[in-house]
């Protein structure tokens, strides 16, 4: 149960970094070592630039949309608006003024510039996360050899941690060392 917890994941971490260690020495050569540098580095340059490129995206649509809302606002303001209405029994009624309703606000601008720079970011960072993905696997890629070393060394990986993961589901779990 622990287990599910993040903050008692630190020991296991540190047991799959230690295991991917140990193929990347054992397993690859530095060529292709050197590769998964390169397309490692690739994915972050992305990821990087694309979030870079997405808030200023969403800093530009915040800028133009509360540009487009004042000019809306002043618009109205100017505009020659009805003051009573005229009901058909010939009662009259007074309109209200509502133009200091729909005034824009330091706090609807400052919502305004958080959520779309905070959209753009996200935006831009999925989609440089998966330019850089894309480029990071023609680099893997390039070299057919290469590559089958690196999955090779993966799939070996993947089967440590699956023999370490059924060791500790057979071994007894903390409880039972405790109440045992």
């Amino acid at each position: 149960m622990s287990e599910s917890l993040a903050a008692f994941r630190d020991q296991r971490s540190q047991e799959l970094r230690r295991l991917a260690e140990e193929h990347l020495q054992h397993d690859l050569t530095q060529s292709d070592r050197d590769t998964l540098n390169s397309a490692g580095s690739k994915v972050g340059t992305h990821a990087k630039i694309g979030s870079l490129v997405g808030l200023g995206l969403g800093v530009y649509c915040a800028v133009r949309l509360r540009t487009m809302r004042l000019a809306y606002f002043r618009a109205f303001r100017a505009a020659e608006k009805p003051v009573e209405v005229k009901f058909a029994d010939g009662r009259t009624e007074p309109v209200p003024d509502i133009t200091q309703q729909l005034s824009p606000s330091k706090w609807g601008d400052a919502a305004t510039y958080f959520f779309f720079s905070l959209g753009g970011l996200f935006l831009g960072g999925e989609l440089g996360l998966l330019s850089g993905t894309a480029s990071a696997s023609r680099t893997i890629t390039k070299d057919p050899e290469a590559k089958e070393r690196i999955e090779r060394a993966f799939k070996n990986y993947q089967i440590d941690v699956m023999k370490q993961q059924i060791q500790q589901m057979e071994g007894k779990s903390k409880l039972e060392k405790i109440f045992g």
